[in-house]
């Protein structure tokens, strides 16, 4: 089957210095590339990253690389984005937009609606869903939340059963919080009822991670 061509928002970067050459798929600096790492798969359900504008450049996070590595996904970075834009992109294909988010019982103080409930049988057809995450720390994407209203309005996805989070190269908010990429594998899996497919993504994340520390400890 052929993969779907990804499409992907992300011109935010800063340029880099002439000096340093960057890879042009990664966007990462050449020494530091990612592409080794990738592993396609394809998805009956469609993914939208949104991404906080910190998280562009950082060299400890995971959404690029599930994004090259997704089928069909999508990366917009942004804290506060346009309602005609996001409205673009949570409509792609006539699909269902889901949002990746546990449940917020702090909401109404923040003067934000609670989320509508999720349809059962929209589980039950990946084909027609589309499951957007937040990247970012637990800060950033509260608040990234909280300032676009459109995601107020969307069903939220709870991840459960969830495996230990192997990301050991950043703080975790809590004990089973999980990386962007841990969790958007997790829950493809539970929404296709196949998470074995999603097991080289994860492999590979792991050396990337084994990669990363031991890199960190050369310096």
């Amino acid at each position: 089957m052929a993969l779907p061509q990804r499409q992907d928002a992300v011109h935010a970067q800063q340029a880099a210095p002439a000096r340093r050459s960057v890879c042009q798929q990664c966007a990462r600096p050449a020494a530091a590339c990612i592409c080794r790492w990738i592993r396609p798969v394809a998805c009956d359900a469609r993914l939208l990253i949104l991404q906080h504008p910190l998280e562009v450049s950082n060299a400890k996070g995971s959404a690029r690389l599930l994004h090259l590595s997704v089928a069909g996904s999508t990366l917009a970075a942004g804290e506060v984005f346009d309602p005609a834009q996001l409205s673009t992109l949570l409509s792609v294909d006539g699909r269902h937009p889901v949002l990746l988010y546990p449940e917020t019982p702090d909401d109404r103080s923040l003067g934000m609606p609670p989320p509508p409930p999720l349809p059962p049988a929209l589980l039950r057809a990946p084909a027609r869903l589309l499951l957007v995450v937040l990247d970012g720390t637990w800060r950033k994407s509260r608040k990234m939340l909280y300032l676009n209203p459109l995601l107020h309005a969307l069903p939220r996805l709870p991840l459960s059963d969830m495996p230990p989070s192997r990301y050991r190269i950043r703080k975790a908010h809590a004990p089973d919080q999980l990386s962007t990429l841990e969790s958007a594998c997790h829950a493809l899996g539970e929404i296709e009822g196949d998470h074995d497919k999603f097991l080289p993504l994860s492999r590979a994340f792991d050396d990337l991670i084994e990669a990363f520390v031991l890199h960190q400890g050369r310096l």
